[in-house]
C-alpha cells in the first residue's frame, strides 16, 4: 500500500512539458495599445496642418480616411466580422 502511494506521489510530481511556441494571446491588445496613441498624435498634427493652411477639402478627405482607419484600430474583431459579412453576401460559407 505504501509503495503504491509513493509511486503515485512521484508520478504526480513529475513536471508536465511546457508548450513550445510563441504565446500570441494578447498580441492584438498590445499592438492596439501601442499604436493607437501614436495614430492619434499623427492624425492631430496632420489635421492641424491642413487647418492652418486653409485646405478645407484636403482636411475633410483626411478626416474621413482617419476615421475609417481609426475604426480598424479601435473596434475589436472588425476585420473578421467584415470578412464574414462579405462572404455571406457572396454566398460563401
Amino acid at each position: 500500500m505504501t509503495l503504491k502511494t509513493v509511486m503515485l506521489t512521484l508520478l504526480e510530481m513529475t513536471p508536465t512539458p511546457t508548450p513550445t511556441g510563441i504565446d500570441t494571446g494578447g498580441l492584438a491588445d498590445f499592438l492596439r495599445a501601442f499604436f493607437a496613441p501614436l495614430f492619434l498624435v499623427v492624425v492631430s498634427v496632420v489635421a492641424l496642418f491642413f487647418l492652418f493652411t486653409r485646405e478645407i477639402t484636403r482636411f475633410v478627405q483626411f478626416l474621413i480616411l482617419a476615421v475609417a482607419i481609426g475604426v480598424i484600430f479601435y473596434v475589436p474583431n472588425i476585420i473578421e466580422v467584415t470578412a464574414k459579412a462579405i462572404a455571406g453576401a457572396l454566398g460563401i460559407k
